[in-house]
């Protein structure tokens, strides 16, 4: 399927950093409890991921991800996510999470 340039725009990804870390045993498939700081513009913002066979809550804090910010909320089970922090599957299947190769300010959009 080939989309427009105005669609691809649409879609706010942005660079945030990892403020914070949980568990998230209620989840059905193991996921981690991430909360996201995007700067001054859109601030922190909640999230889940399925990211546990490459990541722990302790080495997550402070990591630089990309994500997209528009989506509209959603619950996953006791918690609103509020962005989708992206990912691309290894050769396993297993999440690796996406980030700047090099050091960028929090809050900036893709393009």
């Amino acid at each position: 399927m080939t989309i427009s340039f105005e669609d691809f725009m649409a879609v706010d990804i942005r660079v945030g950093r990892i403020t914070r870390a949980e568990p998230f045993p209620e989840a059905r498939k193991p996921a981690i409890k991430l909360w996201v700081d995007f700067g001054p513009e859109l601030g922190e913002k909640k999230s889940s991921a399925q990211i546990t066979r490459h990541y722990d809550v302790e080495t997550l804090p402070g990591r630089k991800v990309l994500a997209v910010v528009n989506f509209p909320p959603r619950q996953i089970g006791p918690v609103m996510s509020e962005v989708l922090v992206l990912g691309v599957p290894d050769a396993d299947g297993e999440v690796v999470l996406l980030k700047p190769d090099l050091d960028v300010p929090v809050g900036g959009r893709m393009y």
